[in-house]
């Protein structure tokens, strides 16, 4: 179970940012062949790697496992105000998103 939920995360993360699995894998110092063993669900990344990973992609490892369901923002080197910004604009995508289709 956790080997396809880290897969997909994997995979669904690199495809977004229109990566190739070899260019994640020179980011992480690792082979294609073994970017190619974690989005397979041969292998899991171990520790270091999987941090690493979150780090490039701005997710929590949680999110990498499973264990929380959305991706979360990361706000390091933002500013207490540019975070306040960030939540004043998710708030209002979140009343645009309720108020339906139409607005």
């Amino acid at each position: 179970m956790i080997y396809s939920v880290v897969c997909e995360h994997i995979r669904e993360l690199r495809i977004q940012r229109h990566m190739t699995q070899t260019e994640l894998a020179n980011m992480l110092g690792v082979s294609k062949s073994v970017i190619s063993a974690y989005e397979n669900g041969i292998h899991l990344p171990p520790y270091d790697i999987l941090v690493h990973i979150s780090g490039i992609f701005g997710v929590s490892c949680d999110y990498l496992l499973g264990v929380a369901g959305t991706p979360s923002i990361s706000t390091e080197g933002l500013t207490d105000l540019q975070i306040q910004a960030l939540l004043r604009i998710a708030d209002e995508l979140r009343q645009i998103n309720s108020a339906g289709p139409n607005h």
